[in-house]
C-alpha cells in the first residue's frame, strides 16, 4: 500500500494551448478510496493517466509513497489499472486471463493457481473460472478485471469509468461490490467516474474538477453540505440544488414575497465587493411549502393569517419515487424565470399546474458570489 501525490501536475496536449489538467495538487492518504469526478473533458481521466504513466506530465510531480514516477514506464509504477471496456483476451479462460500478468512475470504455476483462486473466491467467480469471457455477463467480465488487478497485489489500483458499460441495477450491485472491495483489501484506490451519485456512494474523499482545474477535494458529507463554489453546487447532488440569484436587502434576501435571513457576514462581504444580488442555493429537501394554491399548508401556519407566501413555483412535472416525490416547476426571480426542484411527500404530490409557495428551511440555503461564484457563508 502507498500514498499518492500530485504536485502542481500538469498535462497539455500537443496543439492546444489550453492545459486538460493544471497544477493539480492532491495528496491521497494510503489505504484512501479517492474518486475524480467532474463532467466530459474535465480531466479526471487524464488525471489518472498521468498517474498510471499513460500521459506524460509537462510540468509538477507525481509520486507514489516515496518515489518520484513522474517519468517512470508505467511497469515500474507497481500500479494496476482497470479500464471500461474490460480488455479480456477472448481466447483465455477466466483463470488464464486473471493468471495472465503473473505468468509473464515469471512466477510459478502453483502461486499463480492460489491467488487466482482466492481473488475468484472474494469475487464469487469460483464456478467461472474455466469459461471464456464471452460466456460472462457484463458484471462478471468486470469482476474478472478487477480480480487481474487484485492477483497483481500492486501499491495502488486505478479504474477508469469501470462500470459505465453496465445496466442501471448493476451498476448499483458492482458499485457495492467494489467498494466494499477496497475496504477489505486496504489498498489505495483512484477511481474516476462522470456521475456523481457514484461519487458520493463510494469515495472516502471526493475530488471535484472542471475543465482541468480542481474545484474542491472533501468528504462527501462536506462536499454535498458546503460546496466551495457555484458549480460543485451545482454538480454534486441529485436533484441539483437550486441555484436562484436574488436582491440583497434589510435582514437577510428577497426571496418571492417574503425575506429570507442568510448569514450576515455573507451579505457584508458581498456589500464590500459591491454586489448588489448574490446567489442563494437551496437543496430540494431544505424547501419547506408555506401555501398551496393560496392555502397555507397546515404544517406550518396551523391557522394563520400571515403564513409568509414565499417564492410562487408552478408544477410542470412531478416524480413520484414511493416515499418521496420531486416537483419540477418554474418561479419568476428578479424578473426572470427560473427552474426549480421541490421534495414532497411522495403521497401527498401536487397536481400538475398547481402552485406551490415555498421558503427555504432556516439555516439550509448556501450564499455564493453571483459575480466569482465562491461560497460566502459559512
Amino acid at each position: 500500500m502507498a500514498t499518492v501525490t500530485y504536485e502542481q501536475a500538469t498535462r497539455i496536449y500537443p496543439g492546444s494551448e489550453k492545459p486538460a489538467v493544471d497544477k493539480l495538487d492532491i495528496a491521497i492518504e494510503d489505504g484512501e478510496f479517492l474518486v475524480l469526478v467532474g463532467p466530459s473533458g474535465c480531466g479526471k481521466s487524464t488525471s489518472l493517466r498521468m498517474l498510471a504513466g499513460l500521459e506524460d506530465v509537462d510540468s509538477g510531480v507525481i509520486r507514489i509513497g516515496d518515489r518520484d514516477v513522474t517519468h517512470l514506464p508505467p511497469k515500474d509504477r507497481d500500479i494496476a489499472m482497470v479500464f471500461q471496456n474490460y480488455a479480456l483476451y477472448p481466447h483465455m479462460t477466466v483463470a488464464d486471463n486473471m493468471g495472465f500478468a503473473l505468468k509473464i512475470a515469471g512466477v510459478s504455476k502453483t502461486e499463480i493457481r492460489q491467488k487466482v483462486e482466492d481473488a475468484a473466491k472474494m469475487l464469487d467467480l469460483t464456478e467461472y473460472l474455466g469459461r471464456k469471457p464471452k460466456a460472462l455477463s457484463g458484471g462478471q467480465r468486470q469482476r474478472v478485471a478487477m480480480g487481474r488487478a487484485i492477483v497483481r497485489e500492486p501499491q495502488v489500483f486505478l479504474m477508469d469509468e469501470p462500470l459505465s458499460n453496465l445496466d442501471a441495477k448493476l451498476r448499483v450491485q458492482t458499485r457495492t461490490q467494489i467498494a466494499s472491495l477496497q475496504r477489505r483489501l486496504g489498498i489505495t484506490m483512484v477511481y474516476v467516474t462522470h456521475d456523481q451519485v457514484e461519487a458520493l456512494t463510494m469515495g472516502d474523499r471526493v475530488a471535484v474538477l472542471k475543465d482541468g482545474l480542481l474545484q474542491q477535494v472533501d468528504s462527501p458529507r462536506n462536499m454535498y453540505d458546503r460546496p466551495n463554489n457555484l458549480f460543485v453546487a451545482g454538480f454534486i447532488g441529485s436533484p441539483a440544488m437550486n441555484l436562484v440569484e436574488v436582491p440583497i436587502t434589510d435582514g437577510g434576501v428577497k426571496f418571492g414575497n417574503s425575506v429570507i435571513p442568510v448569514n450576515r457576514e455573507a451579505l457584508t462581504t458581498a456589500a464590500n465587493n459591491g454586489d448588489t444580488t448574490v446567489t442563494v442555493g437551496v437543496r430540494p429537501e431544505h424547501f419547506e411549502i408555506v401555501e398551496r394554491n393560496g392555502a397555507a399548508a397546515q404544517s406550518l401556519a396551523k391557522g394563520s393569517k400571515d403564513a409568509p407566501a414565499g417564492l410562487a413555483v408552478t408544477v410542470n412535472v412531478v416524480e413520484e419515487l414511493g416515499a418521496d416525490g420531486f416537483v419540477y416547476g418554474t418561479a419568476e426571480v428578479g424578473g426572470a424565470v427560473k427552474d426549480l426542484v421541490v421534495r414532497v411527500n411522495g403521497r401527498e404530490v401536487p397536481a400538475k399546474g398547481a402552485t406551490l409557495h415555498v421558503v427555504p428551511r432556516p439555516g439550509e440555503t448556501h450564499v455564493f458570489s453571483t459575480k466569482t461564484g465562491e461560497r460566502l457563508s459559512d
